[in-house]
């Protein structure tokens, strides 16, 4: 399929099509003609893509996942980037904490229930 296709099947724009491929992510077989062609499963790969970066992993980090994560299991050692995924997966678990703890703390300060220091009580 044509990017424009791909886009349209993944749900996200050409340019981040092309930006994944800059980034080299994203494979891409030329024509004669210059245009790009994808396999089916890119579609798929497009998704676990978007997936890790809505997970905060950068361009860098994500480009070492994908060969761990292959359809034709992984290749080379992947120990070392399962570890930087840990550590990322328990930054973002306890980023969780923090608003969770927040978000409390402002629904018992609209219950009445607790007044945060410093405001005036009313």
């Amino acid at each position: 399929m044509r990017i424009g296709e791909l886009a349209k099947a993944a749900g996200v724009s050409t340019r981040a099509l092309r930006y994944y491929e800059e980034q080299g992510l994203l494979p891409a077989e030329r024509r004669g003609n210059g245009y790009r062609e994808y396999g089916e499963e890119a579609v798929r790969l497009v998704a676990f893509i978007q997936d890790l970066y809505s997970a905060g992993l950068p361009s860098e980090v994500v480009r070492e996942i994908l060969p761990c994560a292959g359809t034709a299991g992984p290749t080379g050692d992947c120990g070392a980037l399962q570890a930087r995924v840990r550590e990322v997966r328990d930054r973002l678990a306890r980023q969780e904490r923090q608003i969770t703890d927040r978000r409390e703390m402002l629904d018992r300060y609209l219950s009445g229930v607790e007044t945060p220091a410093g405001f005036p009580v009313a």
